[in-house]
């Protein structure tokens, strides 16, 4: 079932750059796992800036590619938790965590919605 709109995927986008751009310090990541934190909040902010969606700012990326990288994502971030980040609890569960929501959230958008239609409009 398809229930997020374009606008409301856009949102949860930015909500989610703010989550990982906060997190090392909420959490007090350290090291590896603080850069790659910070890293992928910088990705995603990008990510989001450049898509061509309702919130995107210049649209150079089209929706199907935007909505290919994050399944990626959230499905390479959820190994990373058991192989990179496997001896820290906190790296472990947060990313787990993360790239489920991501996943979660790839489900149930409508990428074909009117939103997206209308973003270049």
């Amino acid at each position: 079932m398809k229930f997020i709109s374009p606008k409301i995927h856009g949102v949860i986008d930015y909500l989610m750059v703010i989550v990982l751009l906060c997190s090392p310090a909420f959490f007090s990541f350290t090291g590896t796992l603080a850069i790659f934190t910070y890293a992928l909040g910088a990705v995603h902010l990008l990510l989001s800036i450049l898509t061509d969606y309702p919130l995107g700012i210049f649209k150079a990326i089209p929706v199907t590619i935007h909505a290919t990288i994050e399944v990626l994502v959230g499905v390479i971030l959820i190994a990373l938790a058991y192989t990179l980040f496997g001896d820290n609890p906190d790296g472990k569960l947060f990313f787990v965590i993360f790239g489920t929501v991501i996943l979660l959230t790839w489900l149930v958008t409508d990428y074909m919605g009117n939103d997206f239609n209308e973003a270049t409009l």
